[in-house]
């Protein structure tokens, strides 16, 4: 037997990741910890031990050409021994190593082109950068790829937010571990140079890139994952909110996989949205219009952008809705739009109080939005298409909910309550004197 050493000395933290996997593994790593050398030394050691035939483990970065800058060199100088040795080949046209004893194979895959990977069958695969992947690329791609010879998943990156990572770091399941390393769990760097970035960044930074704190939010995020988890875990009683006025938000979808939402508030409650795919304006607009009567809706605001079918239908249908374009001209001028305004509003409404749903995809939506501040110095809120380029959903929750603050609205006074008009006859005078009175009318 010929012994070849490939030069992996692994630290004490990444000997330990190797030895307590289990299939789903979810590890928060500070930056410059290690966790690609961690990554490519796992799908090398899996695919030289593999016994199953034309075997396959993959490397995926949020694009390929960052898995060929950051992975590729280093998995190629990782398996430099066995090359020259004539025990593994490298081929650079499909960025693959292939073992030639066993023929399994070790490929490096970009998540923005998710359809590459489509079809194949998957002992493991590493997921780099979790929070920078769109969920489907792990759901409806590289998930069902592992079922057929029960294959493994490695996630690895540094927090970020709300979205795939922080989702299933925080999942609880048979089979899942998840293990955060801070940059005090690892000798990775100079304790010196640890000292001088906590002196000079900022706290929330800090903790974010180098505590793996998923609720540190960015300098430039609107709203941190702690502010909407506090959100989510507030109770507001009925009799908090049932006076204001009830406010529907209608945000239909644009294309792909976006969705079309009518969202509920009222006052410091914001209920369950119902959310629909694939539905057109005609149905959209039923929707809404049963949601209206149902409800009792006070004001009803629709994105123009987007709705301006559903908007002509539920006026055909005689309901009174209002648009609001998300480009137009705020109420005040420190917004750079109505949309950065009525983010805002809402970001306010949460810090005073407001209270949403404990909903995972909401959650993700809120905290998704960073801003900025423009050369007029207007506030500026990060667009929807900027928002997916960072490979995250569009946020159409959050703006469905975000339209219910596009303007004050007044609670609609019941009929019975309505004053009549000068020198008509009041059908519900009577009522009201009951009313005044104390007494149930019977109408």
């Amino acid at each position: 037997m010929t012994v070849i050493d490939l030069g992996y000395r692994p630290r004490a933290w990444q000997a330990e990741c190797h030895q307590t996997r289990a299939r789903f593994t979810v590890l928060a790593l500070h930056r410059r910890a290690g966790k690609t050398e961690l990554a490519l030394a796992e799908l090398v050691d899996k695919a030289l031990r593999c016994t199953l035939g034309q075997a396959m483990f993959i490397y995926v970065a949020p694009l390929l050409k960052q898995a060929k800058t950051n992975a590729w060199d280093r998995l190629k100088a990782r398996v430099e021994p066995l090359t020259n040795a004539g025990l593994a080949v490298v081929n650079e046209g499909e960025l693959t190593i292939i073992f030639v004893a066993n023929g399994a194979k070790v490929r490096l895959f970009g998540a923005d082109n998710p359809d590459s990977m489509r079809g194949m069958r998957l002992d493991g695969a590493v997921i780099d950068e979790v929070a920078q992947v769109k969920p489907e690329t792990w759901e409806e791609v590289i998930q069902p790829a592992l079922a057929d010879r029960l294959g493994w998943a490695l996630f690895i990156g540094t927090p970020k937010g709300v979205n795939l990572f922080s989702k299933l770091f925080f999942r609880k399941a048979p089979n899942w571990h998840s293990r955060a390393y801070t940059v005090y769990d690892t000798d990775a760097l100079d304790p010196e140079e640890v000292a001088r970035y906590r002196r000079d960044a900022s706290e929330a930074t800090f903790a974010r890139e180098y505590l793996c704190d998923f609720t540190a939010a960015g300098n430039d995020q609107l709203l941190s994952l702690i502010d909407i988890m506090d959100a989510s875990n507030r109770h507001v009683p009925p009799a908090e909110y049932e006076y204001a006025p009830r406010i529907l938000g209608v945000d239909p979808a644009r294309f792909g996989d976006d969705r079309s939402v009518i969202y509920p508030r009222q006052g410091l409650w914001a209920g369950e949205p119902d959310v629909f795919h694939g539905v057109d304006n005609m149905q959209l607009a039923a929707k809404v219009a049963e949601k209206m009567v149902e409800w009792e809706a006070d004001a009803v605001f629709i994105d123009a952008g987007n709705g301006g079918g559903v908007i002509d239908r539920l006026r055909q249908l005689g309901h009174d809705v209002i648009e609001v374009n998300f480009g137009g001209k705020p109420s005040e001028p420190r917004f750079v739009n109505k949309r950065t305004e009525m983010w805002w509003n809402l970001r306010d409404w949460i810090l005073a109080g407001g209270r949403i749903p404990q909903l995972q995809s909401l959650h993700q939506d809120l905290a998704a939005p960073t801003y900025k501040f423009d050369a007029q110095d207007k506030i500026a809120l990060e667009s929807k298409d900027d928002i997916k380029a960072r490979a995250l959903p569009s946020p159409d929750l959050g703006d469905a909910l975000a339209l219910t603050f596009a303007y004050t609205v007044a609670k609609k006074r019941p009929l019975w309550a309505q004053p009549a008009k000068r020198g008509e006859y009041d059908p519900l005078s009577v009522a009201d004197r009951y009313a005044q009175n104390g007494e149930r009318h019977g109408y």
